[in-house]
């Protein structure tokens, strides 16, 4: 199993931007497809963003889609997402998910065979 530790959430006012990382250790890195979710208080975990083995495949929630950047460094083990022009509805906590394919069951939710990390929480003030 691959273990995940994410990093580089915080408070930003609205519009600003954040960028987050998760870092990854013990099974290979490149071949697992990774993503994010992200949960609201009181609300579901939803799919924000996912890629490929690759990095050359990427798809993303509707919500954030021309303001959230996935993208990879399988040199480094890390996933990284790139949030611009944030909102107060962006407000979350934040997970990194490995998951040894296909991209669909990842955006789905995974399965038994996805590793996720702790959260990293995101505060978009008004």
């Amino acid at each position: 199993q691959v273990q995940l530790v994410e990093s580089g959430g915080g408070l930003v006012q609205a519009g600003g931007s954040l960028r987050l990382s998760c870092a990854a250790s013990g099974r290979t890195f490149s071949n697992y497809y990774m993503g994010w979710f992200r949960q609201a208080p009181g609300k579901e975990r939803e799919f924000v963003a996912a890629i490929s083995w690759s990095g050359g495949s990427t798809t993303y929630a509707d919500s954030v889609k021309g303001r959230f950047t996935i993208a990879r460094d399988n040199a480094k083990n890390t996933v990284y997402l790139q949030m611009n022009s944030l909102k107060p509805e962006d407000t979350a906590v934040y997970y990194c998910v490995a998951h040894p394919g296909p991209l669909s069951q990842l955006r789905a939710g995974g399965t038994e065979y996805s590793a996720w990390g702790q959260g990293t929480q995101v505060t978009v003030s008004s």
